[in-house]
């Protein structure tokens, strides 16, 4: 039920998206051709790249909430973090082609032949800057609420946008002020801003694709809370590792070596059912029991 609610959220957010990003696209490369400013209509092909990103967030996010079947016995989390790299793909193409269109007019030298963008541009820009910024608040907000790592992809790349919009406005601005160059500079600097987002968003999907270990900090609370569970006498092994969004942990506990099975056992519960309750990124907790003497003692076992 509650990955079915998650995945309605995801989806919700990326229609939002999805609207808002046509609109603004449209409007920007309208104001871009009229105006006659490059880095608007850079700023309008990046944001319409945000339609297809999106898209491709929905697609990971739908596949990813699927049940874990025979083929994929341990779920299917990590289609987020494949769509999440796909995305990065897409925004590291875009800011390519954005920064070359950039520095051939740079380059070319023929600065008295570059128009001045008209004023309608500048207003694209601010428009730009306030609209992106609120899509990646409120992206950003639900992709934490879920934990979703495409839909925190999305979110970065609506605050790419609007940083890219920044550099359209500054050189916008300086192309009307007498330096028409400005208006190429910009998309350079565009370029800059995508194309350090989409390494960092790639970076992170793949980390997640490689059972690379949660954050220490969470190892540390996992550590503390099984450390706190009566009846556990020590923390003798501790291993994460991630699987898209979700973790999956493996816990070798100390218990009375005196104790009956069933007692051990219901420990063991005890410690997996409190880890999934404490940390909803939790998909699955395996105990192990290990005997211990019944005279050691909790305060001398550290977290691992």
């Amino acid at each position: 039920m509650q990955q079915q609610s998650n995945k309605q959220i995801a989806m919700h957010v990326s229609v939002v998206s999805i609207v808002w990003n046509m609109i603004l696209s449209a409007f920007k490369l309208l104001a871009g051709i009229i105006a006659h400013s490059n880095a608007m209509i850079s700023d309008a092909v990046h944001s319409a790249s945000d339609v297809f990103s999106t898209i491709i967030v929905m697609i990971g996010v739908n596949i990813s909430s699927k049940e874990r079947d025979a083929d994929h016995p341990y779920g299917h989390e990590r289609f987020e973090s494949l769509a999440a790299i796909i995305l990065a793909a897409v925004l590291l193409a875009t800011g390519l082609g954005i920064g070359y269109v950039g520095v051939c007019d740079i380059i070319g030298g023929h600065y008295a032949d570059l128009a001045i963008p008209g004023i309608l541009a500048l207003v694209a820009a601010v428009l730009s800057i306030a609209v992106k910024e609120a899509m990646y608040h409120y992206t950003v907000h639900y992709a934490k609420q879920i934990h979703s790592d495409a839909l925190k992809a999305d979110a970065w790349h609506h605050r790419s946008d609007a940083l890219s919009s920044i550099g359209s406005l500054v050189g916008i601005l300086g192309a009307r002020l007498g330096w028409p160059v400005l208006d190429a500079v910009a998309s350079v600097v565009i370029c800059l801003f995508i194309l350090k987002a989409s390494v960092s968003i790639l970076r992170d999907a793949i980390s997640k694709l490689i059972d690379r270990a949660c954050d220490p900090k969470v190892e540390e609370a996992i550590a503390e809370e099984i450390l706190a569970i009566p009846d556990v006498l020590g923390l003798d092994d501790l291993r994460t590792r991630m699987f898209g969004p979700k973790i999956y942990v493996d816990v070798e506990i100390s218990a009375d070596e005196n104790l009956l099975l069933k007692d051990s056992h219901a420990i063991a519960q005890n410690v997996h059912d409190t880890l999934e309750e404490k940390f909803p990124s939790i998909k699955h907790c395996m105990v192990h029991v290990n005997p211990a003497d019944p005279a050691a003692l909790k305060k001398n076992n550290t977290p691992l």
